[in-house]
């Protein structure tokens, strides 16, 4: 039966296969030599994976690397069927003279990770429903609370998560998000983020972007490709 797994299970699990536990994942990376190779090496990993690939496989190929990614979608976290899945990946990878390493201490431009976003806020409650909406993000599964993290439903951007603060900062933030959508979604996105609590700040530049900010003032910008000629 799988089993989710603590994180020190799954970081001994697969450290000597060259994976790495980062939140509630198994990554590893890959090194190529063609977008057709990774594309190649992916296939084969998705053959390995079976019946569990969708509910279990992320991969990301390009003409460098593979970075390929294991988490049960049903659960949220590692199990131990992610671990068997990773060391019969690192074994079909070796039968082809290629490696599965995390890049650390070596030649790779820097090691497997995973990027979050944190944002400090008064009220999380109050703010969460603007970040949700004005990047299309969803909850992850089973934390659907008002004060927990946000996720791209289709798994390319990073994590949103917040932090409390314990009082007011007056400075105007000093970090934003530029989210860019297609030209026919904008108004959507924008409607849906006025909604859950935002606010417009500028639309002077519209239709390359509008400014928008959450009930705090922390800001975000809906861009799209046009009005950006001329």
């Amino acid at each position: 039966m799988e089993q989710v797994l603590s994180r020190q299970e799954a970081s001994e699990a697969v450290e000597d296969s060259g994976w790495r536990f980062l939140l509630g994942t198994l990554r590893t990376s890959v090194s190529v030599e063609s977008l057709a190779g990774a594309m190649g090496l992916a296939a084969d990993a998705v053959a390995v994976c079976g019946g569990d690939a969708d509910g279990h496989l992320v991969v990301d190929a390009r003409a460098d690397r593979l970075v390929l990614t294991l988490q049960s979608l049903k659960h949220a976290a590692v199990t131990t069927r992610d671990v068997e899945l990773a060391l019969q990946i690192s074994a079909t990878v070796d039968r082809v003279g290629l490696r599965t390493e995390p890049g650390i201490g070596t030649t790779a431009p820097r090691s497997v990770q995973i990027l979050e976003i944190a944002i400090d806020a008064l009220d999380i409650a109050r703010v969460r429903p603007f970040w949700k909406a004005v990047l299309g993000y969803t909850d992850e599964a089973g934390a659907d609370g008002p004060e927990d993290p946000l996720i791209d439903p289709v798994g390319q951007g990073p994590a949103v998560w917040f932090q409390q603060m314990n009082e007011a900062r007056p400075q105007r933030n000093r970090i934003h998000f530029d989210v860019c959508v297609p030209h026919d979604e904008a108004s959507r996105r924008i409607e849906t983020a006025l909604a859950a609590g935002g606010r417009l700040v500028s639309a002077t530049r519209a239709p390359a972007f509008w400014v928008l900010a959450d009930p705090e003032g922390n800001e975000a910008c809906v861009t799209t490709w046009q009005g950006r000629d001329g």
